[in-house]
C-alpha cells in the first residue's frame, strides 16, 4: 500500500522507486564484471573494492533525488568520491560511468519517474557524484546511502545491498533496501543465484520464483513492506505486489538461526563462535555479505545478526540506517551493549555503535556470557535481535 498520505509518504514513494532503478543498474553491471574480460574493478585507499556500479548508483541516486525533491536543499551522506575518476588514466572508467549513468535514466519512465530531458554530461554526472559529500549531523534532512553494500559480494557474483535511508534531526525516518539477488521465497536461500545458473525447473516456478526485493520502512508505521524486483519490459507500478514481513517469533536461542559478516576482516568470528555458544544458539551462523543480513531478520529467515567487530574498524552510518528502520518496524530490536537504540545523529564517522551490541533476547543470556565489561573489550560491535515488540 501507500504510504502518500502520511508523512514522508512522497520520500518514501520516490526512495522505492529509485532503489529499484539502482538495482536494475546493478544487475547489468554485476552481470558484466562476472566477465572473464571484465576489468571494472578498483581498490581504494584502504583496499576496499569499487565498481562502475559504486559511483553510477550514487550519480544516479544523487540527481534523481536532487531532481524531483526540487526547492529543497538535498543533503546526502554517501560512500564514495569523484578522486579515483578525476584522475587521468581513469578515462576510460570515467566513460563506463557516464554510460551506465544515462542508461539507467533513461529507464526512468518505467519506473514512474521522469527522465532527463538529454543524456547527463560527464561534469553533470561527476557533480552529482560530488554533492554527496555532507557528514550528517543532529539537525536538518540528510539522505544517507550505500550504493552497493557488500562489494566483495557484488563482484563476486553473491549477495549485496543498494541501501537508502532518510534522516531528519538525527532520528531516522524512512528505509528502503534493495537486494537484488535475495530471493523473494525462503525456500531459495540456498539457491545459487549466479549469472551461469538457470531456474529450478518446476512446474510452479512461474509463479513462485522471483529473484532481488526491496523492502522499505517508515518509523511509526509499525509495518515493513517487500516487494519484488521488476524484470524484463515490465512496468513499476505501485504497490508493485508489497507484502508484508515480520520478524520471526522464535524466542528459544536453541532453534535461532544468526547471521554473521563474510568477511574476517571486519568481523571477529572466534568471539561471535564462543559468545553464541554459551547462550545457547546451536544452528550454524548464515554467514552473508552486506546489509542483506538485515533482509533476512525483518523477513524472518534469522533471528539474530551479530557482529564483534575487530579492533580499528570503523562503522559508518550508510552501512546501518536503512537496514535498522526495515528491522525495527518489522517488530525486531536494534540496541548497542546498554540497551540504547543506536544513535544516528553523530554524523558520518558516528560512534553510531559505540561498544559492542547486546545479544539477543537479552534477559535469557546466562550472565556468565556476557558481562558489561566485554563493552570495552571489542568497540563497534553489532548484534540485531529479531525479538517481536508490540
Amino acid at each position: 500500500m501507500t504510504e502518500e498520505n502520511d508523512k514522508y509518504g512522497k520520500e518514501l514513494d520516490l526512495a522505492v522507486r529509485i532503489v529499484h532503478m539502482a538495482c536494475s543498474l546493478c544487475q547489468k553491471v554485476q552481470k558484466s564484471l562476472l566477465s572473464p574480460a571484465s576489468r571494472q574493478v578498483l581498490a581504494k585507499d584502504d583496499d576496499s573494492p569499487v565498481t562502475v556500479a559504486d559511483w553510477s548508483v550514487q550519480a544516479t541516486v544523487s540527481w534523481l533525488l536532487s531532481e524531483f525533491l526540487e526547492g529543497q536543499s538535498v543533503s546526502i551522506v554517501a560512500e564514495e568520491d569523484v578522486q579515483t575518476l578525476s584522475k587521468s588514466d581513469a578515462a576510460s572508467l570515467l566513460a563506463a560511468v557516464v554510460n551506465t549513468v544515462n542508461e539507467c535514466l533513461a529507464e526512468a519512465p518505467k519506473y514512474g519517474l521522469q527522465q532527463p530531458k538529454k543524456a547527463l554530461e560527464t561534469s553533470q554526472i561527476l557533480e552529482a557524484i560530488s554533492r554527496c559529500n555532507s557528514t550528517g549531523g543532529p539537525t536538518g534532512r540528510h539522505w544517507v546511502l550505500d550504493p552497493v553494500d557488500g562489494t566483495l559480494g557484488f563482484v563476486r557474483g553473491d549477495q549485496y545491498a543498494v541501501a537508502l535511508a532518510l534522516i531528519e534531526d538525527g532520528k531516522l525516518v524512512l528505509g528502503v533496501l534493495g537486494c537484488p539477488n535475495y530471493p523473494m521465497k525462503k525456500e531459495f536461500l540456498n539457491y545459487n543465484h549466479r549469472h551461469d545458473q538457470t531456474m529450478p525447473m518446476t512446474p510452479s516456478s512461474s509463479d513462485i520464483w522471483q529473484k532481488g526485493c526491496v523492502m522499505y520502512a517508515r518509523r511509526g508505521s509499525g509495518r515493513t513492506w517487500m516487494q519484488p524486483l521488476i524484470h524484463g519490459d515490465t512496468k513499476f507500478e505501485w504497490p508493485n505486489s508489497a507484502t508484508l514481513v515480520q520478524a520471526s517469533p522464535v524466542d528459544d536461542p536453541s532453534l535461532a538461526t544468526f547471521c554473521e559478516p563474510v568477511e574476517k576482516a571486519n568481523s571477529n568470528h572466534l568471539f561471535t563462535a564462543g559468545l553464541a555458544n554459551s547462550i545457547g544458539l546451536k544452528n550454524q551462523p548464515m554467514r552473508i555479505h552486506s546489509m542483506v543480513k538485515y533482509a533476512a531478520i525483518a523477513r524472518g529467515d534469522a533471528e539474530v545478526f551479530i557482529k564483534f567487530a575487530r579492533s580499528g574498524y570503523q562503522e559508518k552510518i550508510w552501512d546501518h540506517a536503512a537496514g535498522v528502520v526495515i528491522v525495527e518496524e518489522a517488530g525486531g530490536v536494534v540496541t548497542d551493549a546498554g540497551g540504547r537504540p543506536l544513535d544516528f545523529s553523530r554524523g558520518l564517522n558516528t560512534g553510531v555503535l559505540y561498544g559492542n551490541l547486546m545479544m539477543f533476547l537479552r534477559q535469557s543470556i546466562p550472565k556468565r556470557a556476557y558481562s558489561e565489561k566485554d563493552a570495552d573489550v571489542l568497540p563497534g560491535s553489532l548484534t540485531i535481535d529479531s525479538r517481536r515488540v508490540c
